[in-house]
């Protein structure tokens, strides 16, 4: 039952987060081609690729639910296989057959690059020392917090290009932006402690080191989202 309530937990904020996405990607850019669902499966693969090698091939030892809640609920919610192909069927059903090839061939393509990409991000922030820095009074997991900086940095991006997008009311999306940013920020900070927990430390030996580690996380995220917020207004 947890399995299930931490899939279903992921999958709930996967499908706004796709639906905020695609919805500004089809305000932005119109709808003479699928090119929200094309968005959103590309960057699903990308998170895929990346977050299974530092979740799974790295073997991190955090526990099924929360990877479930990942890779299954966030992600598999994000993506969407079924509206790929509704999109495609419509564009064959009116004609446009260079449309659909063109969204199969590349729909595919750039998803299979996308994941080859993310899994070699992955490995090459592993690749030295197992992705920490360590020494005699603590370590620091350095390419967990780069995984955590590089969301925060599409977080502020998103958030300023296509919420903007969006027919939502400047409150509102002042609202979502603020529930995102937080929920971001304790979520990728409680993986950190996670982390930590599992390769021995604890609150009652090791307290200064597990909070500086989660107020540092937070500052990084902070100062990568306000600089995502703004590139994203040049756009």
């Amino acid at each position: 039952m947890n399995q299930i309530i931490a899939i279903a937990l992921g999958g709930s904020f996967g499908a706004v987060l796709r639906f905020l996405v695609s919805s500004g990607i089809y305000q932005w850019l119109g709808r003479g081609f699928p090119y929200g669902t094309l968005v959103v499966n590309i960057l699903g693969s990308f998170m895929l690729g990346l977050l299974t090698e530092s979740l799974m091939q790295q073997r991190l030892t955090l526990t099924f639910e929360y990877r479930a809640a990942i890779l299954v609920g966030f992600i598999g919610a994000f993506t969407t296989f079924s509206t790929f192909s509704l999109e495609t069927f419509y564009l064959l059903e009116q004609g446009h057959l260079s449309k659909a090839a063109l969204n199969i061939f590349t729909s595919v393509s750039a998803c299979v690059l996308a994941i080859w990409i993310g899994l070699l991000c992955g490995r090459g922030l592993f690749y030295y020392s197992d992705g920490v820095i360590s020494w005699s009074g603590g370590l620091i997991p350095y390419a967990l917090m780069t995984i955590n900086a590089l969301f925060a940095f599409l977080i502020g991006l998103l958030a300023t290009v296509l919420l903007q997008k969006v027919a939502l009311s400047v409150e509102y999306r002042v609202v979502l932006t603020v529930i995102m940013v937080g929920v971001y920020l304790t979520l990728s900070g409680l993986y950190l402690l996670l982390f930590l927990v599992e390769n021995g430390y604890s609150f009652d030996t090791h307290i200064n080191l597990m909070l500086g580690t989660f107020v540092a996380n937070g500052l990084i995220c902070i100062f990568v989202i306000w600089m995502g917020l703004l590139i994203g207004r040049q756009i």
